[in-house]
């Protein structure tokens, strides 16, 4: 009972946030981060109508991965050590910190050949924060590269900006990435994902255009570790 209440008070702040932005509800999609939670709190969230789950760390999500027999869409969107690209390939629908080549052709050559390409969006770095992701100004070259790997399909951006409790702050990085997929659009590359937002600034992250929000605490309440 506490997810579903949970849930409702996320889809009324998505609703109040959209609302603002003059924008539908239907554009933004919720991406549970379900990083230490338990099995039975993404069985909970997935009885609730929830079918894709972020994971950050590799060992943990494929314990759970191999214990939930539910149907779930699996997002990697931790950071990328080279060693377990093979692993991620093969067990994830989606990845959302791409942000260099030699882990683009890893994640390509190493997608098996029976499973759809794998989703990928490009992890930009917008205001110079430590959570890794390309510079804007190189964007234009991974995309390229990308779109030339047969296993991996190119959905969009993502990125984690510093925190801030001003709106108009926690506005600035998500409006650098919309204007960077706006830019990349009118070059020919068109992205229909924008990857941006969490608990604490997903208002911010609506207003700027975001298609999918990556949201753990409001669902599942403070982590465990």
């Amino acid at each position: 009972m506490r997810f579903t209440k949970n849930l409702e008070d996320l889809k009324s702040r998505i609703a109040t946030a959209c609302a603002a932005a003059n924008r539908s509800e239907t554009e933004v999609s919720i991406l549970a981060v379900s990083k230490r939670h338990s099995v039975a709190a993404i069985q909970e969230a997935v009885a609730a109508g929830l079918h894709s789950m972020g994971e950050n760390y590799l060992q943990e999500a494929l314990e759970k991965i191999s214990l939930i027999a539910d149907p779930v869409e699996w997002h990697f969107i931790g950071k990328i050590q080279s060693n377990k690209t093979r692993a991620i390939a093969e067990n994830f629908s989606w990845v959302h910190t791409v942000s260099t080549a030699k882990v683009a052709r890893r994640l390509n050559e190493q997608r098996p050949a029976h499973m759809a390409p794998l989703n990928v969006c490009i992890q930009i770095n917008t205001d110079d924060s430590d959570h890794g992701g390309v510079n804007p100004d190189s964007a234009r070259e991974l995309c390229a590269l990308i779109h030339d790997l047969p296993r991996l399909q190119l959905r969009g951006l993502m990125t984690i900006p510093l925190p801030s409790d001003e709106l108009e702050h926690q506005r600035q990085p998500f409006r650098r990435l919309r204007e960077l997929r706006d830019e990349l659009a009118a070059t020919g590359t068109a992205l229909d994902t924008l990857s941006m937002g969490m608990t604490g600034d997903m208002e911010a992250a609506i207003l700027e255009g975001s298609t999918m929000l990556r949201i753990g605490t409001a669902l599942f309440g403070p982590r465990t570790g």
